[in-house]
């Protein structure tokens, strides 16, 4: 039996709505759909009666549902048994933006594993909704999300709705980075200025439940050449290389910007991001979660002074 499935039908019994426990879930309708559909044929009885005013337990679905719990119950304290248990192999995982400091934090905090007999980590690189989609679905246990200050309420609101415990990592307003050799390394940058240049972006920003051309207009506006990339060490390679390009992002250590021999400038758009660590309200950060958040907190402190 699918465990997963199983954590899918107790959202859908808890919320009374398959529209509901997608969203909470941030599952795609038809597969939450789907996935119930499966469970049920694999059980042989309906565990849901469907209406146009939502999902309801069945007779054989309640029955069903008391033994899901339980089972759930054991699997999560099996996990917290060997996850947690002196001497067991040590789990760290965290879904973070496409940033420089969170890069070195977790850089340093690695430099410990040397020490631990067994140890298994797992670094993501993403997108907001990418990563409260690893946290709720326990692919990562601590997620760090970036936002633009104007959607501080929405995510947090997002995060109490789906149980989520959210913390401010860093507030800060990005800078540009470019060779030492640019034509705008030197005197006043504007978008004009900048318009002759070739920008660098990652192509994927995203806001939960917000149409993505809306997004992509407000953090992405036109520009007359652009390249986008997915991986971080991209970005290093083409700026590097190419004295006419430059990139927004969030402060960027300064041996980092030294090593490929990079500058970094204000940017003229006077915008604020928060990068906010969230993590599900029944996880228990373990002994690595809480060392690598002190190296965060470090890190953040020497690239982003005064935020």
């Amino acid at each position: 039996m699918n465990l997963i499935y199983l954590r899918y039908a107790v959202e859908v019994a808890s919320a009374g709505s398959i529209n509901r426990a997608a969203e909470k879930l941030c599952v795609d309708q038809p597969n939450l759909s789907r996935a119930i559909r499966e469970l049920e044929s694999s059980l042989g009885v309906s565990v849901f009666s469907r209406s146009p005013k939502g999902m309801k337990l069945t007779p054989e679905g309640e029955k069903f549902m008391v033994a899901a719990k339980s089972i759930l119950r054991e699997v999560d304290a099996a996990e917290k048994m060997f996850k947690k248990g002196s001497g067991r192999k040590q789990y760290f995982s965290l879904s973070s933006p496409r940033a420089s400091y969170i890069c070195r934090a977790f850089t340093d905090f690695s430099a410990r594993f040397s020490s631990v007999p067994e140890v298994e980590a797992v670094y993501r690189e993403t997108n907001s909704m990418r990563t409260v989609k690893n946290v709720l679905q326990g692919e990562s246990k601590l997620g760090i999300i970036r936002y633009a200050d104007g959607y501080d309420r929405y995510y947090k609101e997002m995060c109490e709705e789906r149980g989520l415990v959210c913390e401010l990592v860093a507030e800060f307003s990005p800078v540009l980075i470019m060779r030492a050799n640019s034509p705008v390394a030197t005197g006043e940058i504007t978008e004009e200025t900048l318009s002759s240049l070739i920008e660098v972006a990652h192509a994927d920003p995203y806001v939960p439940t917000l149409p993505f051309d809306e997004v992509r207009r407000e953090e992405l506006p036109e520009a007359p050449r652009r390249i986008f990339v997915y991986e971080r060490a991209s970005q290093f390679e083409l700026l590097a290389a190419h004295p006419d390009m430059y990139m927004r992002v969030s402060p960027v250590p300064a041996d980092i910007l030294a090593r490929y021999g990079l500058i970094s400038r204000p940017d003229p758009k006077e915008r604020v991001y928060r990068d906010v660590m969230i993590y599900r309200k029944d996880y228990q950060l373990s002994a690595l979660d809480k060392a690598f958040i002190s190296e965060l907190c470090r890190v953040r402190r020497e690239t982003i002074p005064g935020r």
